[in-house]
């Protein structure tokens, strides 16, 4: 049998009994009035995840021909893990076509310590470039296509966005690509609202040029292969037109499509408000050109950028979706949006602060690990096939508290 020993305070030691009880009850006081200070976390700071992103490599790529043709215009890269190639996609009308790159240098593994005065000696290389070609297998005709956002899926395909024309009368489109020969596989609908109406004077759909550019897919499982469902997102470079408030005070509205992708159906989830800073004084261009996944959990990495006479203005933010309103009953957000939460956003990096003359930045995707704890950030300016601009490559190390 086992015995329990009671402890039994002896009449003599009522004092200390005393004594303990008033320590307990001061400090259950002191938790009370906030004597006993604990760590305060604000609901901004909960919303958010504990990054930061460091400047870890960069490289030009030189002036050349490839094929025949200039190589340029890049509007977005996405990279395959697996193959360790960088897809860069050149918005070029004529021949809409993306190019496969390789990087010279250690993108992965050895990257923070293959440094050269603290930045990774890098150099980009065309390996080959796939024009795109439309259902039929035809190339597009000149003109008729202007491509401007893209992502790899877990069954190896491309899907490419494209920004349309309002002017012809062309819509924005979203599609998937075969990854070897850039034949259109299949469309993904795209809501009516984003479509211009065909009238003499616009009311309705994408701006012109403001249209489709940014585009990430999100893995459900990370496993990949055919049958594995995923989520697409689409964010407008501007607002739509029946969002467009002209009051140059009021920020730009702008949407972002949340999409779920399965061998059986496509279907649009929701979309949400994506509301920008207010344009520079000044600026000509304004709008977002890219988005990256960060995690399950509904947050972001978003391009902000502006050009005008004081040059470009880009910066880098965090998203949170999370408890954004689903506006996608809501025909016009002109004017008054009370009631609708848009996403959040948290600055991450200002990229004029870097030590480098800014670019037109309008590419971006997640490259391969770093190390175990830290991911690395691809951004690639499009140079506008301009003698004056460069086709630059910025390595970032993002760093996770």
């Amino acid at each position: 049998m086992t015995m329990m020993r009671v402890l039994v305070w002896p009449q003599g030691a009522g004092w200390i009994r005393r004594w303990l009880q008033g320590i307990v009850s001061a400090c259950l006081l002191m938790l009370l009035v906030g004597g006993c200070a604990l760590p305060q976390v604000s609901a901004e700071d909960r919303l958010f995840l504990d990054l930061s992103a460091e400047l870890v490599g960069n490289c030009v790529l030189p002036k050349q021909s490839f094929d025949g043709e200039p190589v340029g215009g890049i509007s977005a890269i996405a990279y395959d893990v697996p193959r360790d190639r960088l897809y860069g996609l050149s918005d070029n009308r004529d021949r809409p076509r993306f190019y496969t790159f390789s990087v010279k240098g250690a993108l992965a593994g050895s990257l923070a310590n293959n440094t050269q005065n603290g930045r990774n000696p890098l150099a980009l290389a065309v390996d080959s470039v796939t024009y795109l070609k439309d259902l039929d297998g035809n190339p597009y005709p000149a003109g008729s296509l202007d491509p401007e956002g893209m992502a790899i899926t877990p069954s190896n395909t491309l899907l490419i966005s494209t920004e349309g024309s309002p002017r012809a009368q062309i819509p924005p489109t979203i599609g998937e690509y075969n990854i070897e020969t850039g034949q259109l596989t299949q469309m993904i609908p795209v809501p009516s609202r984003y479509v211009p109406d065909e009238v003499e004077v616009q009311t309705r759909g994408v701006q012109e040029n403001l249209s489709f550019e940014a585009l990430a897919v999100n893995v459900s499982s990370g496993t990949g292969g055919v049958y594995e469902p995923y989520r697409l997102f689409v964010a407008t470079e501007g607002p739509l037109l029946q969002d467009l408030d002209f009051e140059p005070e009021i920020p730009y509205k702008n949407r972002l499509l949340h999409y779920t992708i399965d061998p059986y159906q496509t279907t649009l989830i929701s979309e949400h408000l994506y509301e920008m800073d207010l344009a520079p004084t000044g600026a000509v261009l304004h709008g977002v050109p890219e988005i990256a996944v960060l995690d399950q959990g509904g947050h972001f990495l978003s391009l902000e950028r502006s050009y005008g006479f004081q040059g470009f203005a880009i910066k880098l933010y965090q998203l949170a979706s999370g408890g954004a309103t689903d506006i996608s009953t809501v025909e016009s957000l002109r004017g008054d949006v009370n009631g609708i939460s848009p996403i959040q956003k948290e600055l991450v990096l200002d990229l004029g602060s870097l030590d480098l003359p800014l670019q037109n930045y309008e590419a971006m995707t997640f490259g391969p690990d770093i190390d175990s704890r830290h991911r690395s950030l691809l951004v690639m300016s499009d140079d506008n096939f301009s003698d004056d601009q460069e086709t630059s490559l910025l390595v970032f190390q993002i760093n996770a508290l």
